[in-house]
């Protein structure tokens, strides 16, 4: 449920992190520094704050994942752990050809930085840098490899090449002020990051119907049926079992009360305000009912703590 692009950028940053089988080599290192400036050749015009213009000589190929600043930011520090909000145009190496533009899409995507599954190159060349800062990535193609026992065939793909600027800092937890839930809930704590973890009371009963109950109560606008959420979440079963997370990767970004999602999310968010930390209690025939869903049982009641970051 992952919007276009942000498939987009996690596969282009992931492609040489990967190997399709024995004859596919590991990616190099990239925090080793090229020996010539990759980038020569590469243009980028047009201001800040909308889709640049990027000319360069082709083909354009890289040994490893590179990347650089091309025009410094003037706004907050970046930090390890933020959710930075980014617009990106990404190119074919071979032609030029447009893969993907959040400017196309009119929405910014999010970067976990310093989320292990990112390319090193790109994680490293934005500590420290600020707000507005707009940098050059590129990410080596790849040659077809045969198809193996344990592993599908792949096609043989361009570098790419990208031009990345930081819009912003999402929040990364739910702000606002605390709400105090009645008796015989989960109880739910949190790590200094904001991470949730529950405890069932012993004496708790096991609802039969859709609860509820805000946690924390932001100050942003309420949630209509229809809208694009971004959110962190974890699930657990009755039994405590925790069952999915967001929170040991980025924000989960999807659309509320459209019938993408089980019935208990979409009941439950709608109406609740950005910013709000909401427990939920999922009854099965609002979850994943008699049938189950993988890791869920049939006819499991399930335990959700959401942290609503973002809507529109």
């Amino acid at each position: 449920m992952r919007r276009l692009a942000a498939a987009l950028l996690a596969t282009t940053l992931l492609l040489t992190g990967c190997s399709g089988g024995s004859d596919t080599p590991d990616a190099p290192d990239a925090s080793q520094a090229p020996a010539t400036n990759a980038f020569d050749g590469v243009t980028v015009e047009g201001d800040l704050g909308a889709a640049p213009t990027v000319t360069f000589d082709q083909p354009f190929s890289v040994d490893e994942a590179v990347a650089q600043v091309e025009t410094e930011g003037t706004g907050e520090t970046l930090a390890a752990g933020q959710q930075l909000k980014i617009d990106y145009i990404a190119l074919s190496g071979d032609d030029g050809t447009p893969l993907g533009s959040t400017w196309e899409l009119g929405a910014p995507d999010t970067l976990s930085l310093g989320d292990e599954t990112i390319l090193p190159a790109l994680t490293d060349v934005l500590l420290g840098q600020k707000i507005g800062v707009r940098v050059l990535f590129a990410a080596p193609g790849g040659e077809a490899v045969a198809a193996t026992d344990t592993a599908p065939a792949t096609e043989a793909y361009p570098a790419t090449l990208m031009v990345i600027e930081v819009v912003g800092v999402a929040p990364g937890r739910a702000e606002g002020a605390a709400v105090e839930p009645p008796a015989g809930l989960p109880t739910v704590t949190l790590a200094e990051n904001g991470e949730p973890e529950i405890e069932v009371p012993a004496d708790a009963v096991e609802p039969t119907e859709l609860v509820v109950q805000p946690l924390i109560k932001g100050d942003g606008a309420a949630i209509a049926t229809g809208d694009a959420v971004t959110v962190h979440y974890k699930g657990w079963l009755w039994d405590g079992t925790l069952f999915d997370s967001s929170w040991n990767g980025q924000p989960f970004p999807t659309p509320i009360g459209s019938g993408q999602l089980i019935a208990g999310w979409d009941e439950g968010l709608v109406g609740q305000t950005v910013g709000s930390q909401v427990l939920l209690v999922v009854p099965a025939d609002k979850g994943y009912g008699a049938e189950g869903n993988d890791t869920i049982p049939p006819n499991a009641t399930l335990i959700f703590v959401i942290d609503i970051l973002e809507a529109g």
